[in-house]
């Protein structure tokens, strides 16, 4: 069993910081892809960021320049620096990794955290 655990969301005023963490473990041989989610009240979860295992990166347009995903292999373990946060920006955000585990055999599967909510307000 892989578990996905998001860290770092808080309360933020227009223009400040957060940095999000977001860690897997279990019996885990490879990670793949790691992604950042958001979605918003009445809205649908959307892609924010994505950085492969090789760590080739790609961002939703809203945040280029603002947002950076970066991974610690060693670790398990994804970050999403976010810079000059928005009102728009304030959402859940869930952590999806591409994980190949287990114990006895080896499966790839997509897990997902349970999210860290992010708002930003003056």
């Amino acid at each position: 069993q892989v578990q996905v655990v998001e860290s770092g969301g808080g309360l933020v005023q227009p223009g400040e910081s957060l940095r999000l963490s977001c860690a897997a473990s279990g019996i885990i041989w490879t990670i793949y892809v790691m992604d950042w989610y958001r979605q918003a009240p009445g809205k649908q979860r959307e892609l924010v960021a994505t950085i492969t295992s090789g760590g080739s990166t790609n961002y939703a347009d809203s945040v280029k320049g603002r947002f950076t995903i970066s991974r610690d292999n060693a670790k398990n373990t994804v970050y999403l620096q976010m810079n000059s946060l928005k009102p728009e920006d304030t959402a859940i955000y869930f952590c999806r990794a591409d994980v190949e585990a287990g114990a006895a055999y080896r499966r790839r599967r997509a897990y997902w955290g349970q999210g860290t909510q992010v708002t930003v307000s003056s």
